[in-house]
């Protein structure tokens, strides 16, 4: 499974593969299980479904690295548009945004800008933006954005972060994090990572996982643990269970066709449950991540094209 793993996330960057998938209507079919659709429509309307099931939402306006300060700007327009439309259809949502999306390799002062600007209207309509952590070389710039806008008094509790398992740094970072209040997303990680930086063996990594979950779940603040694991997700449930820690101090969150059986399970023992949904033109990077990740999604859409 390590070579299926390393073989999706290499695909994940051959761009001729890319442009082809991204432009055929049988690309978009197959990356319709993962992605809830191309248009902030098609976004909203998968929203209002699963606040019907009992789950909120993080909204994905999918799309990585822009070569312009244009670029940039448009794509945070999305997210604008999608904190306005939240507000307007009352939905229990929010937004999940990547720094380089918004210009960071660009520059760190317009992705700061950029950031800064979609904080302010997640304030001024009471609603949150989660600041997504990508490859490990820009670990740091991220965590120090979100810290300087989040000690800004009017911004507090409303920019969050995304911290990894699989690096070894994630310890030190969360315990500064919490000494600063500030919500994290635990997930496991995505990307390929050296040895000097992230653990290579999957059992350490979920080792480490359900050790920051512990601590996550220790501190007063409202986290969320992002996993389809049921072993990572059952110790969770016992370590809350045990020290009294209600089901409503914390969220489990997994992604947007993925172990929906399982998440509807979860509502149902009363937990909340967040759907992380994306949406966008731009799919095919995050798709391959999601094959890469776990290997029953390849055989799941095997099994749908033999059909």
């Amino acid at each position: 499974m390590p070579l299926l793993r390393s073989a999706f996330i290499a695909l994940s960057t051959n761009q001729t593969l890319r442009r082809f998938s991204e432009s055929s209507s049988a690309g978009r079919k197959l990356s319709s299980r993962f992605v809830a659709g191309l248009e902030v429509e098609d976004a909203l309307r998968t929203a209002e479904r699963l606040n019907k099931q009992g789950m909120t939402v993080t909204l994905d306006s999918l799309g990585e690295s822009v070569s312009t300060e244009a670029e940039a700007y448009q794509a945070a327009e999305i997210y604008h548009r999608l904190l306005d439309a939240i507000a307007a259809q009352h939905l229990s949502a929010n937004i999940s945004v990547k720094l380089t999306q918004m210009g960071l390799e660009l520059s760190p002062d317009l992705a700061y800008t950029i950031a800064a600007g979609l904080t302010e209207h997640a304030r001024a309509t009471g609603n949150f933006v989660r600041i997504d952590m990508e490859g490990s070389h820009l670990t740091q710039v991220t965590l120090d954005l979100v810290q300087h806008l989040h000690a800004r008094e009017d911004y507090r509790g409303h920019i969050g972060i995304v911290i990894q398992a699989y690096l070894y740094r994630s310890e030190a970072d969360i315990q500064q994090l919490i000494a600063n209040g500030i919500r994290v997303r635990l997930c496991k990680g995505a990307y390929q990572e050296q040895p000097s930086v992230a653990f290579p063996k999957k059992t350490d990594t979920d080792t480490n996982y359900v050790r920051l979950a512990g601590i996550l779940l220790s501190s007063p603040i409202y986290h969320g643990l992002a996993t389809h694991d049921e072993a990572m997700i059952e110790a969770a449930k016992s370590f809350a269970a045990n020290r009294g820690i209600g089901a409503d101090h914390f969220e489990f969150q997994m992604l947007y066709g993925v172990r929906r059986d399982l998440q509807r399970r979860l509502v149902r023992e009363g937990y909340n449950v967040r759907v992380y949904v994306p949406f966008g033109r731009e799919w095919y990077p995050y798709f391959m991540r999601r094959l890469a990740e776990r290997p029953a999604n390849v055989f799941f859409l095997a099994r749908n094209l033999l059909r």
